[in-house]
């Protein structure tokens, strides 16, 4: 096991009043690994700004400003991250959910391919 030493120890983070966290499911559960580099970076803002129930509002133009996108391509990522499970929407508000093992069903559809195939392969048996 390589020994860990901090390269900056002056600088070794602490926890501030104001917290935000991402679960590491979102890399060992490969969540990270379907979302393009612009759903990274909406979800690492959303994580961010929202609440402890991981509620946020914000509208399509500013998130656009603020990550270096047009409006367009801001509603195409936060559709991508709901498709993928890590956020539902409802306008105006944004809620990172919860990452579980379950498959994430909205509005009565799978959604992934995989989880579809792995549903269709259950009905098979």
């Amino acid at each position: 096991m390589v020994a860990k030493q901090p390269i900056c120890p002056d600088r070794i983070r602490r926890t501030p009043k104001r917290f935000s966290w991402l679960d590491h499911r979102l890399v060992s559960d490969h969540y990270i690994d379907r979302c393009t580099h612009a759903a990274a970076a909406l979800y690492l803002f959303l994580v961010t700004v929202a609440d402890a129930r991981g509620m946020s509002y914000y509208s399509a133009r500013t998130l656009a400003q603020r990550l270096a996108m047009d409006e367009h391509t801001s509603v195409r990522t936060r559709d991508e991250l709901v498709d993928i499970g890590l956020i539902a929407y409802r306008n105006p508000l944004y809620q990172v959910l919860a990452i579980d093992a379950e498959p994430i069903r909205q509005t009565g559809t799978l959604q992934s391919v995989e989880q579809i195939f792995k549903h269709l392969g259950e009905g098979r048996q």
